[in-house]
């Protein structure tokens, strides 16, 4: 009698591809889909079995759903001048209403219940026009990020150095006016040496009013000196305050 015909739909149909290198582990997908009303018990067998290992490599599939097997070809010295002899069946068979033994099930069954199907294998190294391709690819990629990220930042880099030039103007600017208040506290300094000396001949060759009235003057002239200072001073604070708001 005649087996029955698959059930089960293969994706991909009738062959497994794996894409090198080899110098580890590749693996392929299949998926194994169940459209009957049925569960379906099912095995993936390979003519190769050390030189791949299959996930899952037996189960059920529920009816309606289907399943991922993952088919791992283990590392090895390809070689393009050798073909690939590796095929793998998926064989299957409709689950017993009252199945509770997988295994019992597989050993008890009639060779016209079971049903499979075959696949090769295939094996591919990526071609040089696929590198180049692949690699121009990424440098354009790249040179796209590189000039969206340039112009991104071009603006930015321009206002920090506008604000750079700005400070800079306002660093010389205080340390020309710090140097202004220094020279007017050294001359305030010197007229009040100059003050004290007058004094000391004031008090000694004239009168006790005479006195008095020098000490006044001296005081007032000492007293404009520090409001010029601060005057000096609040002007600085202002262009600095007056820069830093611009």
């Amino acid at each position: 009698m005649a087996r029955q015909e698959q059930v089960l739909v293969l994706e991909p149909q009738h062959e497994l591809k794996f894409r090198g290198p080899f110098t580890d582990v590749v693996t392929a997908t299949l998926k194994l889909s169940n459209p009957t009303d049925r569960n379906v018990c099912f095995k993936v067998k390979t003519t190769a079995p050390r030189r791949y290992c299959v996930r899952p490599n037996s189960g059920i599939i529920d009816a309606g759903n289907s399943i991922n097997v993952s088919v791992m070809l283990q590392p090895f010295d390809y070689d393009p001048n050798e073909k690939s002899k590796h095929k793998f069946m998926v064989q299957s068979m409709l689950a017993p209403y009252d199945m509770t033994d997988m295994e019992g099930v597989w050993k008890e069954a009639k060779p016209e219940e079971l049903m499979d199907s075959k696949l090769r294998c295939s094996f591919e190294m990526p071609l040089e026009n696929d590198k180049t391709h692949e690699s121009e690819s990424n440098k354009t990629v790249s040179s796209s990020t590189s000039v969206k990220t340039e112009h991104s930042v071009l603006p930015k880099s321009g206002s920090a150095s506008l604000d750079d030039g700005e400070v800079k103007k306002i660093m010389e600017e205080c340390k020309r006016l710090q140097m202004e208040v220094q020279r007017l506290r050294e001359e305030n300094k010197q007229i009040r040496e100059d003050d004290g000396l007058r004094k000391r001949k004031v008090t000694s060759m004239a009168a006790p009013h005479s006195s008095g009235m020098a000490t006044t003057a001296m005081r007032d002239e000492g007293l404009s000196t520090r409001v010029l200072a601060l005057c000096v001073l609040f002007f600085v604070i202002g262009v600095i305050i007056g820069k830093l708001a611009l």
